[in-house]
């Protein structure tokens, strides 16, 4: 490929896209250590000989992005694409379709499961990529040269890597389950909701009894809701720690959680009065939640696990690809399979899991 070039006119992206080839490898560069929302700060595009480095921050540049996003008959080569979506949605008010991920694509390939592009491409291309750059600040302009080889080296590879996995999902007969991982991504991408029950990722939410289970979805629903209209991280307008802290001894009245917002270091002490409605205000549903629960039987996970992994086996699957834990621990503990086991994945496990699902027979 040639040297990459520098592309700041949103016409020079859309006179490009008259003569697309049929697929192009695509990445982002973004910020979001100080904000809720993340900021599209460089976009890279493999097209053809070409690596485009494209400036987001012109006038007009998201909408020339949107239209390749948008292109039916480009195929948008990514790696680890979840983040990049949710910045591409934000940024362009679209998603790229149709896409291609190929780290979830060189997992069913069965190169390897959750392989950083690095390592991939140095598996797959036998080349070693420069990691200097991860932490820069992609909103400087101008960015330094070390900067831009860094975001070229990162599509410069992926038509590489699509090409080595999509022949082994072709050979395998697995295109389609790819298909359906990256269909869910996209959904999941598109629908821009907060947890319903935020609780449940929190360790600490299953030593608190129920009422302090539902204080806590209260202040992590309310965090949530101001994170985004204010657009600050969600740690910054209320820490985990804290709204552990205060839906397991909850404070008397406003006057003590503003005395104990004041004795407690970075705590919010300005949306005392929000927090202590938020506290006090049962949420529609509230009396449905799931409640957070200590634990699953480990002799039952380790069950799971082992039946999964005999069936990863037996498909020549990398270890992780089929469940993971999280999932096999909601599956054990509701009885109903989760999203992320659905399709492809309940059919190859259904058949092993089911009988070790079913409650054991009556004692007679």
């Amino acid at each position: 490929m040639s040297e990459p070039l520098w592309i700041d006119r949103p016409g020079d992206l859309l006179d490009r896209l008259q003569h697309a080839p049929s697929r192009i490898g695509l990445d982002t560069e973004f910020i979001r250590e100080r904000t809720y929302w993340p900021r599209l700060a460089l976009v890279q595009m493999a097209v053809g000989d070409e690596i485009l480095l494209i400036d987001p921050l012109v006038p007009g540049m998201t909408q020339a992005l949107a239209a390749w996003l948008e292109a039916p008959g480009v195929l948008k080569i990514m790696h680890s694409a979840s983040e990049d979506l949710i910045v591409l949605r934000c940024a362009c008010g679209t998603l790229p379709r149709p896409m291609y991920d190929t780290q979830p694509a060189a997992a069913l390939a069965g190169i390897g499961a959750g392989m950083g592009y690095q390592k991939l491409v140095e598996q797959v291309c036998g080349t070693t990529l420069a990691k200097g750059e991860t932490r820069s600040d992609w909103m400087r302009r101008p960015l330094s040269p070390a900067q831009l080889d860094y975001a070229a080296d990162d599509v410069r590879h992926l038509d590489a890597l699509y090409r080595a996995s999509a022949g082994k999902l072709h050979e395998l007969g697995r295109e389609a389950w790819l298909v359906e991982d990256i269909e869910r991504m996209l959904a999941t991408a598109a629908r821009d909701e907060g947890e319903t029950w935020p609780h449940l990722a929190l360790r600490s939410a299953q030593f608190l009894d129920g009422p302090g289970q539902h204080r806590l979805l209260r202040l992590l629903r309310w965090r949530e809701r101001h994170a985004r209209e204010h657009d600050l991280p969600r740690s910054w307008v209320l820490d985990n720690e804290l709204a552990v802290a205060l839906a397991r001894d909850p404070p008397v009245d406003a006057a003590a959680l503003q005395r104990q917002l004041d004795a407690t270091p970075k705590s919010p002490r300005r949306l005392a009065a929000a927090i202590w409605q938020a506290l006090a205000t049962p949420l529609p549903g509230e009396d449905g939640m799931p409640m957070a629960a200590g634990d699953p039987d480990r002799n039952a996970l380790r069950r799971l696990q082992d039946a999964v992994a005999r069936r990863g086996g037996e498909l020549a699957l990398p270890d992780g690809v089929l469940a993971s834990r999280r999932h096999l621990e909601a599956l054990l503990e509701s009885g109903q399979w989760p999203p992320a086991l659905q399709g492809w994945r309940r059919a190859e496990l259904e058949p092993a899991l089911s009988p070790l699902l079913a409650p054991a027979p009556a004692a007679g």
